[in-house]
This record gives C-alpha cells, structure tokens and sequence, in this order.
C-alpha cells in the first residue's frame, strides 16, 4: 500500500512501568502499533536510560494491515528484557514500513487511579 499512514521513526520519550498496584486494572504501559501498509513491520526498539547504556535487542512485528499491543510488564513482548519498575528511560521504534504508534500508561499505585495516552514522536 504505498499510500501507508504514518512513519518509519518514532520516540516515546516519557516511559515508567508503574507497579502493578491495588485493584482489577493492574499499572502498566503498553505500545499500539498500527501497520496499514502492505508488508509486516519489523520494528526495531531502542530503550535509552538515565544512568545506563541503552538496550536494542528487542525485535517487533505487526502483520500487514494489523494492530498489535506490545507491553513492557510482559518480558515476551520484550524479548527477554525485564523493564524495570519505577525507572525513566526513552523509546525508540525503528520500522522498516511506515506505521503510527501510541503510548499509555495505568498507574493505579494511589488512591485515584490515573491512565495517559499520547502519541509518540514521529520523524
């Protein structure tokens, strides 16, 4: 589909797993990727830390013309790599198809129970 929506590069900059907390609804972040082109997407993710080198061995895929949630609290989403609670750091989503990625996080560890959306950036 060579009319695709959206980009190849993407950062996240924004990122803290929360603890899982109190209640039904657990804390978590997690990534929505849409991929409305034609091939898969092979998205390579990069995870930039404060006070550490950064991770790249984590590896994506979104069929053609699907939607997929990643979560960073499930070490298969993250190949392997447990993100670590409480901490700031940085994505960056390197795709080989253009695609549109959105961000959210629940952090349900206080009393009112807060979610947040947004969009990545996008270049």
């Amino acid at each position: 589909m060579c009319n695709s929506v959206g980009k190849k590069i993407w950062i996240i900059p924004d990122c803290e797993l929360p603890k899982p907390g109190e209640g039904v609804a657990k804390g978590h972040e997690s990534v929505i990727i849409v991929n409305d082109s034609d091939i898969d997407a092979e998205i390579n993710v990069k995870l930039f830390f404060v006070d550490k080198d950064a991770y790249e061995d984590i590896k994506w895929t979104v069929k053609a013309g699907r939607v997929r949630c990643f979560r960073t609290n499930n070490i298969e989403d993250m190949c392997g790599f447990e993100v670590p609670f409480e901490t700031q750091y940085a994505m960056k989503l390197a795709s080989n198809t253009n695609i549109v990625v959105q961000y959210g996080r629940l952090d349900n560890t206080q009393a009112n129970l807060a979610f947040y959306t947004t969009l990545g950036y996008a270049e």
